[in-house]
């Protein structure tokens, strides 16, 4: 395949990104095994979190420092699978793979319990994400985002972290005194599947293509440069991103579109299977209990 053969080793497999992905592993398994004994009422680690804790690393390579992530520069709907992977997949996993006790050590720190308590309210954690999620999508937004280093890296850092938030209310680690109930966690689930309609339908039902990142050969060779590097991408000779794909602008668009809200539709389905499953669970539980308890008799006048 061309791409691989003209893009260097760095630019493909983002060796620096991988070595950070390594030392916050290390990090953790040095809290969970080495270190626990340093928190309160700590437990063992379990091999389901260790598993999900490195499906979430995997994962987060996989979007960010695989050649997936020079794709994204070159086809708008690789793009947009690995974003809405990156804020509907991997939160939840990564929420599940920290032990309950580390999440209480970490949120035993003021500012960040602060943040915690303010930002998973659940209209906040609606309002924060789908803000941002959408606002990201504007296409003079997107376009200044992706020509800047240091805006595109912070602006997906707190887009993840706002997911975060926006899932510590489904898959909740930690008990809280306001828990979103059964049927209230249906009900956010299907406000957050609506109020990402917008961004997408705008993607999908545009006229023409949005994103000069990817129509536009200098704000793309800017963007690209940022990719792989100035030097390495002079080299390159490359004239637009029409060089990878066959696909039309336009139709790429759309596909991205459409491919970003099937992937956001699949996983809040899962997600509300599962909660309807617990509801049930805990229904019939609660019925149970109910049929055990002893009948006393009404005592005869």
């Amino acid at each position: 395949m061309l791409i691989f053969d003209i893009f260097s080793f760095k630019a493909l497999w983002s060796p620096y990104f991988l070595l950070v992905l390594i030392a916050l592993t290390i990090g953790y398994f040095l809290l969970t095994v080495k270190y626990r004994t340093r928190f309160q009422n700590s437990e063992p680690l379990t091999k389901q979190q260790a598993g999900l804790f490195l499906t979430s690393m995997v994962l987060i390579y996989a979007i960010k420092g695989s050649p997936l992530d020079l794709m994204g520069h070159l086809m708008f709907y690789v793009h947009a699978i690995t974003m809405v992977l990156l804020v509907f997949l991997v939160p939840p996993i990564f929420i599940m793979s920290v032990p309950p006790w580390l999440w209480r050590g970490f949120l035993s720190i003021k500012p960040v319990d602060a943040c915690f308590k303010l930002f998973t309210k659940p209209v906040v954690a609606v309002v924060t994400f789908n803000g941002l999620f959408s606002f990201y999508h504007i296409p003079i937004i997107f376009d200044n985002v992706m020509q800047n280093r240091f805006y595109h890296g912070g602006y997906q850092i707190l887009l993840f972290i706002a997911a975060i938030w926006l899932w510590w209310l489904l898959v909740p680690p930690l008990p809280r005194k306001h828990d979103l109930s059964g049927i209230k966690k249906v009900a956010y689930i299907f406000i957050n599947g609506i109020l990402i309609t917008p961004s997408c339908a705008l993607i999908i039902f545009a006229d023409n293509p949005l994103y000069a990142t990817y129509s536009d050969p200098t704000v793309w060779g800017k963007v690209m440069s940022l990719c792989v590097g100035t030097a390495a991408f002079a080299n390159l000779n490359l004239s637009g991103p029409e060089m990878f794909s066959s696909m039309p602008l336009l139709y790429d668009q759309r596909l991205g579109g459409t491919v970003m809200k099937i992937i956001q539709e699949v996983i809040y389905s899962v997600i509300l299977a599962k909660v309807f499953f617990e509801w049930y669970r805990k229904d019939q539980e609660e019925s149970e209990h109910l049929l055990k308890q002893p009948v006393n008799p009404r005592p005869i006048d």
